[in-house]
């Protein structure tokens, strides 16, 4: 079980790919439409969701593409995770980058990929596509449960 707690002895860059990705806990979270206050520059997330979102999976149905395919979609790296503000206080790559625990719900601890959904971390049934929604409209759907 030495190799199941990667994430403890390795830092992000000495991650492989296979483990990087595992650390993804599918909640969905980071596929959010994020809306920033010009003059207090604070964000705000939305129930909207990048088209590319399977809502009942929370995962991406293009993930291999999904940087062409969506021009704002941002690929992370152990470079830029420090950068990038809006993740939710509950990503993987977040924590550990700021020397934080997973939470118990986490896949890698629970051994169980669905364990996000049933904590209730994952956007699962609580977004709209963003094809539903007009642009201008995203302030209509800010959301609190993301944090």
């Amino acid at each position: 079980m030495k190799n199941a707690q990667f994430w403890q002895t390795k830092s992000l860059a000495q991650m492989t790919a296979q483990e990087w990705e595992s650390l993804c806990d599918g909640c969905g979270r980071c596929c959010l439409a994020k809306l920033e206050d010009e003059d207090s520059g604070e964000l705000f997330f939305t129930r909207v969701a990048c088209r590319l979102l399977d809502r009942q999976t929370c995962r991406c149905r293009n993930y291999g593409r999904r940087t062409q395919l969506v021009a704002d979609c941002v690929t992370l790296t152990a470079d830029n995770i420090s950068e990038i503000n809006w993740l939710p206080g509950t990503c993987a790559y977040r924590l550990l980058a700021e020397g934080k625990p997973l939470f118990d719900w986490h896949p890698l601890l629970s051994g169980n990929p669905r364990s996000v959904h049933d904590a209730g971390i994952s956007v699962q049934g609580r977004v709209l596509s963003e094809q539903n929604v007009h642009p201008d409209a995203l302030d209509e759907h800010i959301v609190k449960w993301v944090q």
